[in-house]
């Protein structure tokens, strides 16, 4: 997906911002759910690019312990 494609998808859906950004700025982290995927983009950014996942794999994601998370 390019940076278009991606625009164009941020615009069509309600972005939340993570509970985990804080209110201090810095790294900050918004996620979207489609119909068929979850996206992914850095609030900072909004333009920016997306990261586009399954909706098994955010699910997986999410319930992983924040011990085992690998970002």
């Amino acid at each position: 997906m390019n940076n278009a494609e991606s625009s164009t998808i941020a615009s069509d859906l309600a972005w939340f911002k993570s509970s985990y950004s804080g209110t201090e700025g810095g790294q900050c982290v918004e996620v979207a759910a489609g119909s068929a995927a979850v996206h992914v983009r850095d609030s900072k950014a909004d333009a920016g690019p997306v990261l586009t996942v399954s909706r098994e794999a955010w699910a997986s994601f999410i319930e992983l312990p924040s011990s085992e998370r690998r970002v």
